[in-house]
């Protein structure tokens, strides 16, 4: 059963619902010996260092317009980094982003305006031992107190990064009391994640949803639809290799993204 659309509601003191968005993005190459695999893990873990990423973290709190009261960042050896960003909460004012299903901004159109809690991110390369595929993981989290959501974020994120693959949960926790001492779970309408998605996101991903609406628990995953051997080689192209080989690395790049878009390892023996 999903939600019905709610008015505005007068609440009794602070709106006490925490609103938690989660993903995953993944980046998956093919990286032809040691020394590649090496030069990629490098390449992606300095442009995704902490500095880098507390910059996106730092867009995302302007965007849906918390205060930022302290910012912890730390870049791991031999790879990897995190970031950690406490918000407080701000007056939603007139004009700024609504608390609608609808998507959020671009990179280029960075606007204003929201509430609590915290922004984190963590990376982790890492890299098949045998058959020259890296993923390269990115765990994101925005959690807020208040009335908009932090889904606003959600396409700034997902174009902020080489995103092949994408894990989303959303879900609303607590309750919040309206003034005459009526418990309300949810203070908005969703019906599913994919609302709050740019056209152009749409298009490019395959996505399924598995949602638990009265948990107010929402799940949707994404995998590009268009898939170009080129956008997953690191130091070679694929004008330069062997047919067969060309179509053996495609194999196990699609076989990659497949068992993280489904969840599981598939049988040895499944062509694509």
């Amino acid at each position: 059963m999903m939600p019905r659309q709610l008015k505005r509601l007068k609440l009794h003191g602070f709106n006490n619902l925490t609103k938690t968005l989660s993903f995953n993005i993944y980046d998956i190459c093919y990286s032809g010996s040691r020394e590649q695999e090496r030069a990629y893990i490098e390449y992606i873990d300095e442009a995704y260092n902490s500095a880098r990423l507390t910059q996106i973290l730092t867009d995302v709190a302007e965007i849906i317009g918390a205060n930022i009261l302290n910012i912890a960042h730390q870049d791991y050896d031999p790879q990897g980094a995190s970031v950690t960003i406490l918000i407080s909460e701000e007056e939603v004012a007139a004009g700024k982003i609504p608390n609608t299903q609808s998507p959020g901004p671009l990179p280029d159109a960075v606007v204003a305006h929201l509430d609590k809690s915290h922004l984190t991110v963590h990376t982790y390369p890492e890299s098949h031992p045998e058959n020259g595929i890296s993923t390269f993981r990115v765990d994101i989290d925005v959690s807020t107190c208040g009335r908009v959501s932090p889904l606003k974020a959600l396409n700034y994120l997902i174009h902020s990064f080489e995103s092949d693959i994408v894990t989303l949960d959303y879900r609303v926790r607590g309750f919040t009391r309206d003034v005459r001492g009526r418990k309300h779970f949810i203070d908005h309408h969703i019906s599913s994640i994919q609302n709050y998605l740019s056209a152009d996101t749409k298009r490019r991903y395959q996505m399924i949803d598995a949602n638990i609406y009265q948990e107010n628990i929402f799940h949707t995953k994404m995998m590009n639809r268009s898939f170009r051997l080129d956008d997953h080689l690191f130091c070679v192209d694929e004008k330069d290799l062997p047919a067969k080989e060309a179509r053996r690395i495609q194999r196990l790049l699609r076989r990659e993204m497949a068992e993280i878009f489904y969840g599981r390892n598939l049988a040895r023996n499944l062509e694509f």
